[in-house]
């Protein structure tokens, strides 16, 4: 019911927006063009790709629309000092982030690749949190998508895709938007737009996927990997970048680079490997001491209470105090953390555990010659029984299985009475 009344709320969120002095668009199509510049107390900044520079807006916002500092409250605050919130819109009337309500009436916005703010989308909020953090008084909103291009390695029964090399996971809070209704509208080669949270080893959890109507300039977001300075390139899941021609934030140059530091890549076109035209860092919150800060975002690097990381933050949870099951807490998992930053770490007083980590894709597998081959919901892999009815096929087609002893690999989420349910089938030379 939440959420339906949530959904209710976007067409007032828009007008609310509208109102706002700068005058988003009022369905948040992606690739909306539009200028860039300084925007004044409620004015609302729109570009399809906002370059290095491109903003204007004080307190350090660089390519693309993030790197923004954290001083810059304006008046009628909590009273607290300068803080942030990096997470996706759950609500409107004011904007919902994190659990905590910011008030943006007098907020700056400034919007890359959408017209106007929506539910799922990714955020970063600049502002005032009140001390006991239900509430806030935001100063400055940004919001950019993490990936743009076209649907591959399709799973619907799995949840999963990817785009540009970077593997995307859904959840039961994921939003659809440009006439997607759930992950099974999807298709292969389909031109997408995704706001996530990334995570580790190139994956990001999708917080809302919108349909595209055309091919667009590719965005892709991820942990850096594979850095080569010499050569200029990185890696972000499983695709390469060349950096040489890109531009950088000012107040993130190109010796920040560093593998591990998520980044957030546009390039002009899709290549094998991208000429990235600007990289900046994800979303990047300031750590300053004692500040209050709310990350909506994954688990990485787990190793108990005191060792972990939140959107790449090291954060102590050791005197939390935990909602939605402490068991479900791990690698990948989607959480809500707030607290008070303290020697580089985020101490956090509240988490909540929204979503437990996603099943592996191919947590399952055989490999082999098709054996015992009855048809593409009955046949055998080194004696593993297969149904691959709603499989997706590498390389052939379901009717390829009943060729003369074909070699596959077969990888599931799942076995159900002891036959393992293929996401996905390869034909192998």
């Amino acid at each position: 019911m939440a959420r339906l009344v949530l959904r209710q709320l976007v067409l007032l969120a828009a007008l609310a927006l509208g109102s706002c002095g700068g005058g988003g668009g009022v369905d948040g199509e992606s690739g909306t063009t539009g200028g860039s510049g300084t925007v004044g107390g409620g004015g609302t900044s729109i570009g399809s790709d906002i370059g290095s520079g491109g903003t204007g807006v004080a307190s350090g916002v660089g390519s693309g629309g993030t790197g923004i500092s954290g001083g810059d409250v304006g008046s009628g605050g909590t009273g607290a000092t300068a803080d942030s919130g990096v997470g996706s819109i759950d609500g409107f009337g004011s904007i919902i982030v994190n659990g905590v309500r910011y008030d943006i009436a007098t907020a700056r916005t400034v919007l890359s690749d959408v017209s106007a703010l929506k539910l799922g989308m990714t955020v970063r909020v600049t502002g005032a949190i009140a001390a006991d953090l239900p509430q806030g008084t935001a100063t400055l909103v940004v919001s950019a998508a993490e990936l743009r291009g076209s649907v591959a390695s399709l799973l619907p029964g799995a949840g999963t895709f990817t785009i540009l090399g970077v593997r995307v996971s859904t959840d039961t809070t994921t939003v659809y938007a440009g006439g997607l209704g759930s992950v099974t509208d999807l298709a292969n080669g389909m031109q997408v737009q995704v706001h996530g949270l990334p995570g580790s080893d190139g994956l990001l959890r999708a917080t809302r996927i919108e349909r595209l109507m055309a091919a667009q300039g590719p965005v892709l977001t991820g942990q850096l990997q594979g850095l080569d300075r010499g050569a200029r390139t990185f890696r972000v899941g499983t695709q390469s970048v060349s950096y040489a021609a890109a531009d950088f934030p000012g107040d993130w140059p190109v010796a920040n680079l560093s593998n591990g530091v998520v980044v957030r890549v546009r390039a002009p076109a899709v290549a094998s490997t991208l000429a990235a035209s600007s990289v900046e860092p994800w979303n990047p919150p300031p750590l300053r001491e004692g500040a209050r800060l709310s990350l909506g975002g994954l688990a990485s690097d787990f190793l108990g209470s005191s060792s972990l990381r939140i959107d790449g933050v090291p954060a102590d949870i050791t005197g939390a105090r935990i909602s939605g099951g402490s068991a479900a807490l791990a690698n990948g998992a989607r959480v809500e953390a707030s607290g008070t930053v303290r020697g580089g770490v985020l101490v956090v007083s509240t988490l909540k555990v929204r979503e437990a980590a996603p099943p592996d894709p191919q947590a399952f597998s055989a490999t082999g010659s098709v054996g015992a081959y009855r048809s593409p919901a009955d046949f055998k892999v080194q004696g593993q029984e297969i149904d691959a009815s709603n499989a997706t096929f590498v390389n052939g087609t379901a009717a390829d299985l009943a060729g003369a002893s074909r070699k596959v690999q077969v990888t599931g989420s799942r076995v159900r009475d002891d036959v393992l349910v293929a996401d996905r089938v390869e034909f192998l030379p």
